[in-house]
């Protein structure tokens, strides 16, 4: 008796393990350019810069703030209107611990990604000319650019950097060595918001801030 004809059809096999293998590659692709796209790029290093949280550190006092801050969120330059001179003399008598995070998640809210360019301007100033980055900081947001607008450019971030008493930064901004970090730290602390306000560890919510920044500071 004969054989029994088979009736596996290799070529719909091969054309699948095709597919699946098509499919594999596609999904590295993807996944490779996601993670090229969030990755950090350059870490900041210097002095004031925490190495494991990003943050710009001011004063060595028992309590401590973290603020994560958008150079082109409105409510931002109004928090550090009501309370960044306060913080700031604060940290300066090592009262409070300050943490400075300059984050960016408002990039769509400007046509240059100017959250972006700034944040990674303030680490630029951090980095090399650390007694000038809350000054710079400060004339940022006196300077503050509304929502939807181009935002500052490169040289005029240099020029209010040089004003800070920042000498070596220009380099740095120009070539935007930390434009990327900025956006991973929003991610990797899940800021969705901002002004965002840590006190010890603990987040608070904004209606929380005033009442809770009179028991530290007064």
């Amino acid at each position: 008796m004969a054989a029994a004809k088979s009736n596996t059809n290799w070529f719909v096999i091969g054309v699948s393990a095709a597919v699946v293998v098509v499919l594999a590659v596609l999904a590295f692709v993807v996944v490779s350019l996601n993670n090229q796209a969030t990755a950090p790029g350059p870490t900041p290093g210097g002095a004031i810069i925490n190495q494991d949280t990003g943050a710009i550190t001011i004063g060595k006092g028992d309590t401590t703030v973290d603020t994560y801050i958008d150079f082109i969120c409105p409510v931002c330059g109004q928090f550090e209107d009501a309370y960044g001179e306060q913080l700031q003399t604060a940290a300066a008598n090592d009262e409070i611990t300050l943490n400075i995070h300059p984050i960016a998640i408002l990039d769509f809210q400007s046509t240059t990604d100017y959250s972006s360019r700034a944040a990674a301007a303030m680490y630029c100033v951090a980095e090399n000319d650390p007694d000038a980055a809350v000054p710079f900081m400060n004339l940022l947001f006196e300077n503050q650019p509304a929502e939807g607008s181009a935002g500052l450019d490169d040289a005029q971030l240099t020029t209010y950097a040089e004003q800070a008493g920042a000498t070596t930064s220009a380099d740095c901004i120009a070539d935007g060595e930390y434009i990327k970090f900025p956006v991973a730290q929003a991610a990797e602390h899940e800021i969705r918001g901002t002004p965002t306000v840590e006190i010890n560890g603990d987040r608070i919510d904004n209606s929380e801030i005033a009442t809770e920044f009179a028991k530290i500071l007064g």
